[in-house]
């Protein structure tokens, strides 16, 4: 009779916790891999390490040194990741959406044709991705861009693309809007196939009169949150592929600093002068960029009247 009561007691614990059981196993993987190493980034921010003597504490110094001493951070790492970040982050969330609309308005065949070849670029991997445009940016008579323009007398010898400083930022911004449409842009496209077809009819009756106002008084706002869920992997691809200068011209710093993010800023840091301590701040503040940015998409497409 007791082990009846007991088993009945366990059994009802478990049925009353069960969301916190199902929850657990990525809970604890969250906080492993998540947690636990931003913590411990921000309490290296706060040191002077170089990963094989025992830490200094410094307190604020390495921000203080990042924010008024470091001049690569000011001139080069700073303004490249500003623009990077509005030309691919925007600019591609913009495409992102013009493209998903653009294919909910033709058949189901073509239209999932098209979708997989938007969308497999996004699934290749940062080394698979470099080495495809290495073949076309090749600074010899050999790479595709480089033979097509001597064919055509454009100009007269090679140009060395992922090594001039005129270009890389340039041709980095190419390959990070090409492989932008990620998994953000099927939730548009899925969001836009299912807006409810009686909107359209409505908001016809009560006066919209072209595509454009019915893509901003009706399937804009009928797809709020993939717009949002859109935002935040613009986002995250931005910064992921904040290394992609590094893959495409083999060093870090990229030549003339020119291809220079806060990423492979901190990567530098790092992993090439070991300063781990000045390195975790650079990634603090990066962190702390991300989720300004994340805040703002929040702010602009949550539905304030719910």
């Amino acid at each position: 009779m007791k082990n009846k009561q007991w088993i009945k007691k366990v059994k009802g614990y478990f049925d009353h916790h069960s969301i916190f059981w199902l929850q657990l196993p990525f809970l604890s993987l969250f906080a492993v891999f998540i947690i636990i190493p931003v913590l411990i980034a921000i309490g290296l921010s706060f040191t002077d390490f170089n990963s094989i003597q025992k830490p200094n504490i410094v307190g604020l110094g390495n921000y203080v040194n990042i924010l008024t001493d470091d001049a690569i951070f000011m001139e080069h790492a700073f303004p490249n990741t500003i623009q990077f970040s509005i030309i691919v982050g925007v600019g591609g969330y913009i495409l992102s959406f013009f493209l998903a609309w653009s294919l909910a308005q033709i058949t189901k065949i073509p239209r999932t044709i098209m979708a997989i070849i938007l969308y497999l670029p996004s699934m290749t991997s940062g080394v698979m991705l470099s080495t495809v445009w290495q073949v076309i940016f090749a600074g010899d008579k050999i790479g595709y861009l480089n033979s097509i323009l001597l064919k055509l007398d454009i100009i007269q010898k090679p140009v060395i693309w992922l090594s001039d400083d005129r270009y890389l930022l340039l041709i980095m911004i190419i390959v990070s809007l090409w492989s932008s449409m990620g998994v953000g842009f099927l939730a548009m496209l899925a969001g836009i196939l299912n807006v409810n077809k009686e909107l359209y009819e409505a908001a016809y009756i009560d006066g919209v009169r072209n595509r454009f106002q019915e893509i901003l008084y009706v399937t804009i706002p009928a797809i709020r949150p993939f717009m949002m869920f859109g935002a935040v992997m613009a986002i995250v691809n931005t910064f992921q592929n904040g290394s992609i200068g590094v893959m495409l011209s083999g060093a870090n710093p990229t030549p003339g600093y020119a291809g220079q993010l806060l990423v492979t800023h901190a990567e530098e840091y790092a992993f090439v002068r070991y300063e781990m301590g000045y390195g975790a701040a650079i990634s603090v503040l990066i962190l702390i960029l991300v989720w300004v940015i994340s805040q703002m998409a929040k702010r602009l497409f949550i539905d304030k009247d719910r």
